[in-house]
């Protein structure tokens, strides 16, 4: 059984793509119903991850449990919340004693001067960066006491998911219209973004060797380009000129004035403004996985409505 905690967002779904393509036994966890497509091998059961109670029921009889949520983009949401989550889902693994994979992001690092790796120090540069240090701490805590079996897979921000993903919403989308693109920050600064796909791909490996367990692993992700070289890849594929307008701290500002989640961005804005480095290497080495190439990857968005 592989249940997937936070059912229904981009990775999750790229995540049960996978599991049903290897005819695996899930169950999809969420507050609100997720499609299982009448698979006899996919079932849903609705859970709140705040519950324990209700968490617990759900995980039951689980081999591996992935911790795919999505809160809501509030740092004041993200510092009641994730705390409870996270000792909710760590005193679940230690029920079942399942094996525990959560995808993370990288705030915790902060503003790194070179490459994310695995081993980067925790120096968060904002608020929710401190929070997901927090709770990857609290999680790697009791993998160290030998209490519970669990990996943390990072990943950077990602592409092909429509949602949730400034890329596909202010540069493939508009580009997919014949509009000029929108870019966060400094176009000449160096960003890795990851394909949703990969993400989901790479998260299924996880689940399926024992032996990655109790460790970080950085997602497999293309290298760092410049934010005018994906533009131009973004505008190539799509048939338009590179043309794009840059928004600055000031308008992200502006724009959360009348838009909270907007707002939750602004304390984010030096990893659009710096260069934004993510090595997944180790990944890469270990699985003998090659990431799908941005110009691959806009190229089979841009067969989809987006």
């Amino acid at each position: 059984m592989h249940t997937i905690l936070g059912a229904g967002g981009p990775v999750a779904n790229a995540l049960t793509k996978e599991l049903i393509n290897h005819n695996e036994t899930i169950r999809l966890v969420s507050r609100k119903p997720v499609n299982t497509n009448n698979n006899q091998k996919v079932t849903w059961q609705k859970a709140d991850l705040l519950n324990y109670e209700e968490v617990l029921a759900a995980a039951k009889g689980s081999t591996v449990i992935y911790l795919v949520a999505g809160l809501v983009y509030d740092k004041d949401i993200w510092r009641a919340q994730w705390p409870v989550i996270m000792q909710n889902v760590i005193n679940v693994t230690k029920a079942t004693g399942a094996r525990l994979i959560f995808f993370d992001n990288v705030y915790m690092y902060g503003l790194v001067d070179g490459a994310m790796t695995e081993d980067t120090p925790y120096k968060p540069s904002s608020v929710k960066g401190e929070i997901r240090a927090g709770i990857a701490n609290m999680l790697m805590d009791e993998v160290k006491a030998g209490n519970i079996n669990a990996t943390i897979a990072r990943a950077p921000d990602f592409y092909g998911a429509v949602i949730n993903s400034f890329i596909d919403m202010m540069v493939l989308s508009n580009y997919a219209k014949k509009q000029n693109a929108q870019w966060i920050g400094n176009p000449n600064c160096k960003h890795n973004f990851i394909y949703v796909p990969d993400a989901g791909k790479a998260m299924f490996m996880l689940g399926q060797d024992p032996d990655s367990g109790n460790q970080i692993w950085h997602l497999p992700t293309p290298p760092a380009i410049t934010g005018k070289q994906f533009l131009d890849i973004a505008a190539r594929v799509y048939k338009v000129e590179p043309k794009y307008t840059r928004v600055n701290k000031a308008m992200l500002w502006m724009f959360g004035l009348f838009k909270k989640v907007v707002m939750g961005t602004v304390e984010m804005y030096y990893q659009y403004d710096h260069d934004y480095i993510f090595d997944s290497s180790k990944f890469e080495k270990a699985f003998n996985f090659k990431p799908t190439s941005y110009e691959d990857g806009i190229t089979e968005i841009s067969k989809k409505t987006l």
